[in-house]
């Protein structure tokens, strides 16, 4: 039910079931872990639980996600709490920030399942009555008698995967719902989690005028509640709408017309009270999504669930550096594995100190308020902001440009810059590293540890 991100510097949009993309990658063995005392103050982190099962395949979809006649939903809920639960102990997490039930199509999942995971949770680590819980929901199964067992179960902020309010669009696009199934849910939606309903619409379809898209943005917004995420389609390989594009059934889209639906749509949003605070992401009165600012910050996150990513230091195994893992995306194999060693790890890469400034960097750089001095510091002590970024180079030319603000709070995008992050950044990250390495000579070796 997810998209990627858009083109031309907007990619990776939505840090859900496969989680936020690391700026290195993961590597097939772990580094060597740096020692370390474990953090003074309580360990805190979010957690994402990744629901995998689906009605259909979306012509465009490429996530973590599988259809099949029958769910054994007994079982997969007994290893959502068991997997839930030693991760967190794992990493010693004593405090859980945020919650979001990802997919696939979690909306599919039975409210008890919901709330299983939840008080799971709440027995290892605290997790606080106002803390946000979100739900992904598809329309076609988001009536008002489910919505509201969610709700009894704790969720308590709701991500609608509309996409589109027009049929047409919906039939290329595959969904199983209408344009009128969709407006049906959103109102329910809206009584159910006032001010805490959020939209997702996708824009850059094949043969998709800008007049078609500007209308239903215009329609969206006549419906939509405080949160609005756009997402520019990607045709990822292997898809049915990718096929059917690479054979020329379909046309690509102009790269200047997605742009200008960007932009427009950008426009269109700010008039209507909307502030842009990420690449796709856009609230008013407050509406930010908390679980998917701890990603972009580069806070620690805990993923369960098959296929889910996570980022945290696992203490309970020794380890004093961030690590990056990934469970194993197959269900029936991940539920093989939790039964026999309490957590599905397919994957997991001890993240170095540069890894983990590549992610700040590039995860930051995607919002409103950018790299600031403060949170680089917890990831750089010796090598400032300052330092990596105000010198002569990359970073002072995109500067010059209007691409790039650097002051004494922050390296953030300008307006102008934040559409294209993606041309941008590869430059960014050659300027640090090479900073980085002149300074790791500078210090004789030495590494920063987190």
């Amino acid at each position: 039910m997810a998209v990627r991100g858009l083109r031309a510097g907007l990619g990776a949009a939505r840090p859900r079931g496969m989680g936020p993309g690391c700026a290195a990658g993961l590597r097939s063995a772990s580094e060597p872990s740096d020692p370390g005392p474990e953090p003074a103050g309580p360990a805190t982190a979010a957690l994402y639980v990744h629901w995998p099962y689906c009605r259909k395949h979306c012509s465009y979809c490429s996530f973590n996600k599988y259809v099949v006649p029958a769910v054994d939903e007994a079982a997969v809920r007994a290893c959502l709490v068991r997997e839930a639960q030693t991760l967190l102990r794992l990493g010693h997490v004593r405090s859980v920030t945020s919650v979001f039930f990802g997919g696939g199509t979690p909306s599919l999942a039975a409210p008890r399942t919901i709330a299983a995971v939840l008080e799971a949770a709440a027995e290892v680590a605290y997790l606080p009555a106002g803390a946000e819980v979100t739900l992904e929901a598809n329309p076609g199964s988001a009536d008002p008698a489910r919505l509201s067992g969610f709700r009894a179960a704790g969720v308590n902020r709701l991500s609608l995967g509309v996409q589109s309010l027009d049929d047409a669009e919906l039939r290329l696009l595959g969904r199983e719902h209408t344009a009128a199934e969709a407006r049906a849910a959103v109102e329910a939606a809206r009584q159910l989690f006032p001010g805490r309903t959020s939209l997702d619409l996708i824009f850059g379809l094949p043969g998709q005028s800008h007049e078609a898209w500007a209308r239903g943005l215009e329609a969206a917004l006549g419906l939509c509640d405080d949160h609005l995420a756009l997402y520019q389609l990607t045709l990822e390989r292997g898809t049915a709408l990718e096929a059917q594009v690479r054979r020329g059934a379909l046309p690509e889209p102009p790269e200047e017309l997605l742009a200008d639906m960007y932009l427009s749509a950008r426009t269109a949003l700010a008039a209507a009270g909307f502030h842009q605070y990420e690449v796709s992401n856009f609230a008013r009165k407050g509406a930010r999504s908390t679980h998917n600012l701890s990603y972009w910050r580069a806070e620690q996150y805990v993923g369960v669930g098959p296929g889910a990513h996570g980022r945290f230091v696992p203490w309970g195994e020794g380890g004093r550096q961030r690590e990056a893992r990934v469970q194993t995306p197959h269900p029936d194999a991940w539920m093989r594995e939790v039964r026999s060693c309490g957590h599905g790890t397919r994957r997991r890469a001890a993240l170095s100190p540069l890894d983990q400034l590549q992610e700040v960097l590039a995860l930051g750089l995607r919002t409103d308020e950018g790299v600031t001095q403060q949170r680089w510091g917890l990831f750089s002590p010796r090598l400032s902001l300052e330092a990596a970024f105000g010198a002569p180079g990359e970073a002072r030319e995109l500067q010059e440009r209007g691409w790039l603000r650097l002051n004494g709070r922050a390296l953030r995008c300008t307006p102008a810059g934040l559409p294209l992050l993606d041309s941008l950044l590869p430059a960014l990250l050659c300027q640090l590293r090479r900073r980085w390495n002149a300074v790791q000579e500078e210090d004789g070796g030495g590494r920063d540890s987190r």
